[in-house]
């Protein structure tokens, strides 16, 4: 059996996408003077979150900044002014984004399950969140759930100094373990899957049946790509996994 196996987070923990929508959801159905429709204006959110994400993760901006990024090219379209002010744009992520946001996370009912068969392993592996996301949002999401005992570490981009892809090295010398003795789990066939299997992991896909970015059906992936639909499959799987030596 591995080392180590890294647990993405977003997708594969907890229900981003669909907080993401409760929230903005509610925004959007109540702007008299929008400029588009609901479903453009909800859609236009997912995409500004995708660029100013990135932004963040290649060290741009920082995680506060993102988010006001995002507000600047969104209020527009919602037909309402954009504060100069960053203390504003700060507040009304908090006020009016962040505090649904925060309300709609749901942790996906296959985790503590799978988690507590991993625990209860003899000479199982040694588990970590290997996340993109902030620091202080993705713990406060982890403990939550109670998820966090379960976990030798949470890394961000912020303990690390990259994100995904580029972190999966860093990650593995943080955990003190070779990247073949390592297993990546995730909900992003590339990210996850194909990047981890670059940097030398196994990359095990967890296929809910959706794709994160678009949200339509999920992408299909070459027979060679250990997949499982749900996490308590995980530990049948990481059986089948071999540790490899050197």
């Amino acid at each position: 059996m591995a080392d180590v196996v890294f647990f993405d987070l977003d997708g594969t923990l907890v229900d981003h996408r669909s907080a993401v929508w409760e929230a903005i959801g509610r925004i959007v159905q109540a702007a008299p003077n929008a400029v588009v429709s609901p479903d453009e204006l909800a859609a236009l959110w997912w995409a500004l979150e995708a660029r100013h994400m990135r932004e963040y993760l290649d060290g741009e901006c920082s995680f506060a900044e993102h988010h006001r990024r995002r507000l600047r090219s969104f209020l527009p379209m919602l037909g309402e002014p954009v504060p100069e002010s960053p203390a504003l744009l700060d507040a009304w992520i908090t006020a009016r984004y962040l505090t649904v946001f925060e309300e709609s996370w749901r942790c996906y009912p296959d985790v503590q399950p799978c988690l507590e068969t991993l625990k209860r392993l003899p000479r199982g592996p040694r588990l970590a969140v290997l996340t993109n996301g902030d620091p202080e949002q993705q713990r406060a999401k982890l403990a939550r759930f109670g998820l966090l005992e379960y976990f030798e570490a949470v890394l961000t981009p912020t303990e690390l100094g990259a994100a995904k892809p580029v972190a999966y090295a860093s990650a593995c010398r943080w955990m003190r373990t070779d990247p073949a003795q390592a297993v990546n789990v995730g909900d992003m066939l590339g990210s996850d899957v194909h990047a981890a299997a670059l940097a030398g992991l196994t990359g095990i896909w967890l296929d809910r049946g959706v794709d994160f970015v678009t949200g339509g059906p999920s992408p299909t992936a070459d027979e060679s790509v250990l997949r499982i639909e749900r996490l308590t499959d995980l530990p049948d799987q990481l059986s089948c996994v071999p540790r490899q030596s050197g």
